[in-house]
């Protein structure tokens, strides 16, 4: 049997070599070639072009007289013993069935054997379904159950796509098996592969078959009629008005129920191969379903998240199938509790990790395991602590960056020589840039862990990479690649450790910030000042802070209202005035107004800020002896204001919850009070004279 995979390309079915037996009453074998009409490359069958093959064999569907059961061996040696009253009523059945034969489904079948105009033959197979099913002759257990089917197979061979949809309806609902399912199976999937129909297909009901036969069938007996049939429950998933119904119907948890089955499938049983083809499908169609919030709930519920691993593993030589199965994991790891579930797969770092270094060029497989991984480490210090553990973990991630980093650089050579430099730049990023963006994003999660960050500080290669970004990227080429790189080294900058390569590395990081601080693009200034607040830590940066007049910058900062913007201009100012030396540029600015102002905007909204404000004027105000000639025309609003924010039932908001309530008075009381109670004091004694009196800096 040769099979192409049809979910891998849109152009292909699946060939396949069959017998033809011509027909044979004796042998109750019942063979119909009935053409589909495709395309004239587009055949179902070698050797008959465009033709189905529709067979009846050893199914329990003869014609059978009173009183007798083909099914029942007749050389076992002995027989059902029946009453007479048994008999008569099955004898009465069958007669009651001939009664309803003549008069409901014989005149419907004369008028299909006339072969009138489509219109009239859909609605005469509308009215066949509804009387077959009326007289429960639906199934196996009907006995001219061969003679409908011969008579309906004959009609598939006029070339109307609703005609075939109900036939194909009405085959299905007859419970046919072996070829015979292979092919009407494959005559549905080629009605619901064209989106021309989904009208048709979503308004007959063709799903109800379908599930059905994706319910009762066996893998091992029909997996090439459940490949055909997945296929076309994958077309029907494309179409938003039969999302919900697939749902509440239960595919996600047959499609689920039906991967168990193949994971369970070894990987040295011989049609091991030809299942990948079935798992292409299955997984399309999963992908399709994840998009519907009460699917995702099933998902989750019924454990997708193993299964879906066990599938990477086990086919992670298969392209197709890795990419549908990491495209479902992306989608569905956006969302907390299945990110948790995914997390609890102990394999999957793993496997994540054998993914990117066998796929290590496949840009769309990349980035979406990438992207899982993000999710993964962005809320969860376990899964931060776990990824990076997993052996060559960073050293995968920083092999990826620089591949794409590379890839980048050519394409932006390219670029300039064949576009010129005046030319603008691409709103969007790269496929290489988008990559490295959500590479980068990983490390800035996987540096919030305390021991994984300090690592990561004084690992050479993270840290020149990032720097590299800043080098060749301006804010204008990539603004979220940039971003992402400056807040990652900021989060580097945190730890204070001796082999620290961020804290080598300071004044050049200082001099690529710069560039970032200059932009017009307010994202990029509050992540350069955010680093600055780490690095002016260091008496060197400080130094060059106030050489490059960047001092200048963070004050006019203060007149933002952008409380992000004044809570990082602040930590840089603050680190300023620990040097006694270089206090006075807050007044030469008209910083303590600033101050000031930025105290009575924010202050019980935010007791860290109004703390950071409160240390900043007291290492300012520490060689300072004259009230007036420190805080100048703002020391009276200074004074009404501190006192004001210490009056404990002024400040604290009692319109919060209790839990938001508590935290805003811990707040205030750990390191707001402490701060401004030693700041008014200062001011109050004698409010023109302030003793000089040694205190430690904040």
């Amino acid at each position: 049997m040769m099979m192409n995979n049809p979910g891998r390309s849109n152009n292909n079915y699946l060939a396949e070599q069959r017998l033809y037996t011509p027909v044979n009453d004796k042998s109750r074998q019942l063979i119909c070639n009935d053409r589909i009409s495709v395309s004239e490359s587009e055949d179902f069958m070698e050797g008959t072009s465009g033709k189905f093959s529709f067979q009846l064999r050893g199914e329990s569907d003869q014609m059978k007289k009173p009183g007798t059961n083909s099914s029942w061996p007749r050389s076992s040696g002995w027989k059902r013993r029946v009453t007479g009253l048994e008999d008569e009523t099955r004898i009465n059945e069958w007669e009651e069935e001939e009664v309803f034969w003549r008069i409901k489904i014989l005149p419907i079948l004369r008028e299909l054997k006339k072969k009138d105009n489509i219109e009239n033959l859909c609605l005469a197979c509308t009215k066949l379904y509804q009387a077959l099913n009326e007289g429960n002759m639906l199934g196996k257990q009907f006995k001219r159950r061969s003679e409908l089917l011969k008579i309906l197979y004959k009609l598939v061979d006029i070339d109307s796509d609703p005609l075939c949809l109900k036939l194909a309806k009405i085959i299905l609902a007859m419970k046919v098996d072996g070829k015979n399912l292979l092919s009407v199976c494959k005559l549905a999937f080629k009605i619901c592969r064209n989106e021309k129909n989904d009208y048709i297909v979503q308004n007959d009901r063709l799903l109800d078959c379908l599930l059905e036969v994706l319910r009762n069938e066996d893998l091992h007996k029909s997996d090439e009629a459940l490949l055909y049939c997945v296929g076309a429950i994958k077309f029907m998933s494309g179409n938003a008005g039969l999302l919900n119904e697939m749902v509440n119907k239960g595919a996600v948890e047959m499609l689920l129920q039906l991967m168990k089955q193949i994971n369970n499938v070894k990987e040295n049983d011989t049609y091991f191969s030809n299942l990948g083809h079935l798992l292409v499908q299955l997984t399309a169609t999963l992908r399709n379903l994840a998009d519907l919030p009460p699917a995702r709930c099933r998902l989750i519920c019924s454990g997708a998240a193993s299964e879906l691993c066990v599938a990477l593993e086990q086919r992670v030589n298969d392209q197709d199938v890795c990419t549908y199965i990491v495209r479902i994991l992306s989608k569905l790891s956006s969302y907390n509790d299945f990110c948790a579930a995914l997390a609890d797969c102990s394999r999957c770092y793993t496997l994540f990790l054998a993914l990117l270094n066998k796929h290590q060029k496949q840009q769309d497989l990349v980035i979406r395991i990438v992207f899982i991984l993000g999710n993964l480490t962005a809320k969860n210090n376990q899964a931060r602590e776990q990824f990076f553990k997993e052996k060559e973990s960073v050293n995968t991630l920083t092999s990826l960056f620089q591949t794409y980093y590379e890839l980048d650089l050519n394409a932006q050579t390219w670029y300039h020589d064949r576009e010129g430099k005046g030319k603008k730049h691409l709103k969007h990023p790269s496929e290489a840039e988008d990559v490295m963006i959500k590479l980068i994003r990983v490390l800035a999660n996987l540096s919030i862990h305390p021991s994984v960050g300090a690592t990561l500080a004084a690992a050479h290669r993270v840290v020149e990479l990032l720097v590299t970004v800043l080098e060749y990227k301006s804010i204008d080429d990539c603004e979220e690649l940039v971003i992402n790189a400056a807040t990652t080294i900021n989060n580097l900058s945190y730890y204070q450790v001796e082999s620290s390569v961020v804290q080598d590395k300071k004044l050049h990081i200082a001099e690529m910030l710069l560039k970032l601080l200059m932009s017009d693009n307010m994202d990029g200034v509050v992540e350069a000042v955010r680093v600055f607040g780490n690095l002016s830590q260091y008496h060197e940066v400080c130094d060059f802070i106030m050489q490059k007049k960047i001092y200048k910058f963070m004050i006019a900062l203060l007149d933002s209202k952008n409380h992000d913007v004044c809570f990082s201009a602040c930590g840089v100012l603050l680190n300023l005035t620990v040097d006694k030396n270089k206090g006075a540029f807050l007044m030469e600015e008209g910083g303590i107004g600033k101050l000031v102002d930025c105290l009575q905007d924010f202050g019980p909204a935010d007791w860290q800020l109004s703390c950071l404000i409160c240390k900043t004027l007291w290492n300012y105000s520490e060689n300072f002896t004259s009230a007036a000639s420190c805080f100048g025309g703002d020391t009276d609003t200074l004074l009404v204001l501190l006192t004001s924010l210490l009056d404990e039932k002024l400040v604290l908001d009692c319109s919060l919850d209790r839990e938001g309530r508590d935290s805003h008075k811990l707040h205030w009381e750990r390191e707001f009070k402490p701060v401004a109670e030693k700041l008014l004091d200062r001011i109050q004694s004698h409010h023109s004279f302030l003793p000089a009196v040694p205190i430690t800096p904040f």
